[in-house]
């Protein structure tokens, strides 16, 4: 892909700081007060936060509010191909000229301090929504929630935290207990906290938190329900009850997701929403590498007749259970899998739910990737699982290795790393 100027400013901008994580809100404060504090000027904000689905979560949320007419604007990361897919500017993803202006601004602001990529891309997103009108903003976390660089908006109109697993212990913990701590950290006094399906230690860690916060809790399971029935699924809160379709992005987990996002919906102060509309967008919720399934591309082509492709970006071992869940229906067909991680996930937490279900895996050491986890040692974690596994140089040699070794049509399902799956769609565009 060639280089764009966009990407030669931030690769610039990715030299301001010695790592590319560093928790805290001290140099995004000070940059964003030498920008005029666009943090204050937002609309309405949803703030979400958690280990899986936030991305699911937020896309839900915009599908549902955009069907219903309302301008929305939307910070998720990582992005998959380019980096505009991260800000969504009512309705749009940012255009490159747009973007390069937003980027030299914060640049020149930020006057050649210590700042981290990810804090001054936040920033360039705040600058743009608070000059850009809007109905709401969709703002998502990148890691953790306390020192994430999102948590800066004061006064959110809703917080929303989705379910807990381990993963990123390195800065959030290694405990559940702990790693909900740092999420809690977006809930705000007076601002309703939408809680999802949650492990019991992370739910004892929001109850306090809310409580002593004086933040209105409304929990899965207690204040609000949503659950698969009739075809569909049938949601049930405070004030709304409402039998809806499926979420268009399959799997079971999906459910849950939308459940905290109609949660949301329900909770947003003077917000007018149909039931129509909100089945409206679950119709046409659009979050690629989430159980995608690939149906063009030079990937696709090499596949004979009757095989499937599928793409995902689960990469910790809450999300090995999700996808585990997601295949145990595939019955028609064997599954086998291409797996590429980075090395600071464990692989054989996220592949052993899935071992029961895959006949055999191919690993690949992901290209271009500054932190990949040897394919070698892809193989050894799924071997502990009892998961056959060989290495493969690059995904299309994986996947003509399990062509020629089946000769039944099959299923494929490319996962382990969002790094990975944005890899995989832009060599199969």
């Amino acid at each position: 892909m060639t280089a764009t100027a966009s990407d030669i400013v931030l690769e610039r901008l990715m030299r301001l700081h010695p790592k590319l994580i560093d928790l805290s809100l001290d140099r995004i404060e000070g940059l964003l007060a030498a920008l005029g504090n666009p943090q204050d000027r937002l609309p309405p904000v949803v703030h979400v936060a958690g280990t899986n689905g936030k991305g699911s979560t937020v896309a839900a949320l915009r599908a549902c509010l955009e069907a219903a007419g309302r301008r929305v604007h939307v910070y998720t990361s990582p992005h998959l191909v380019r980096f505009h897919e991260r800000i969504r500017l009512a309705g749009r993803l940012i255009e490159e000229d747009r973007l390069v202006e937003l980027l030299e601004e914060c640049e020149r602001a930020n006057k050649g301090a210590p700042i981290t990529y990810f804090e001054i891309t936040t920033a360039a997103a705040f600058r743009a929504f608070a000059r850009t009108p809007a109905d709401f903003v969709l703002l998502e976390t990148g890691l953790g929630g306390r020192g994430d660089a999102t948590n800066v908006v004061r006064h959110p109109a809703a917080t929303a935290i989705t379910p807990i697993s381990l993963d990123h212990q390195a800065f959030l913990g290694d405990t559940i207990a702990a790693i909900a701590g740092e999420k809690a950290g977006i809930l705000k006094p007076g601002s309703p906290a939408i809680i999802g399906p949650q492990p019991p230690e992370a739910a004892a860690v929001f109850d306090a938190r809310a409580a002593a916060l004086g933040a209105p809790l409304f929990r899965f399971g207690r204040e609000w329900r949503c659950a698969a029935g009739n075809g569909g699924m049938r949601y049930e809160g405070l004030r709304w009850q409402f039998d809806l379709p499926l979420p268009s992005l399959p799997g079971a987990h999906q459910i849950g997701n939308s459940g905290i996002a109609i949660a949301c919906l329900e909770q947003l102060p003077g917000l007018d929403i149909s039931r129509e509309a909100i089945a409206q967008g679950l119709h046409h919720i659009d979050w690629p590498a989430r159980m995608q399934r690939l149906s063009r591309g030079p990937l696709v082509g090499m596949l004979p007749s009757g095989w499937e492709l599928w793409l995902d970006g689960g990469h910790n071992p809450g999300a090995g259970e999700v996808l585990a869940a997601a295949v145990a229906g595939w019955h028609d067909r064997p599954l086998y899998l291409i797996v590429g991680m980075l090395n600071t996930k464990d692989a054989a937490g996220f592949l052993a739910p899935l071992a029961k279900y895959a006949r055999a895996l191919w690993a690949v050491t992901i290209p271009g990737e500054q932190n990949p986890l040897p394919a070698s040692a892809i193989t050894a974690a799924a071997r502990s699982v009892g998961l056959p596994a060989e290495e493969a140089a690059s995904v299309a040699v994986a996947l003509a290795a399990i062509i020629a070794g089946e000769p039944a049509p099959a299923r494929v399902l490319i996962c382990g790393s969002l790094h990975f799956a944005g890899t995989v769609l832009a060599d199969n565009c």
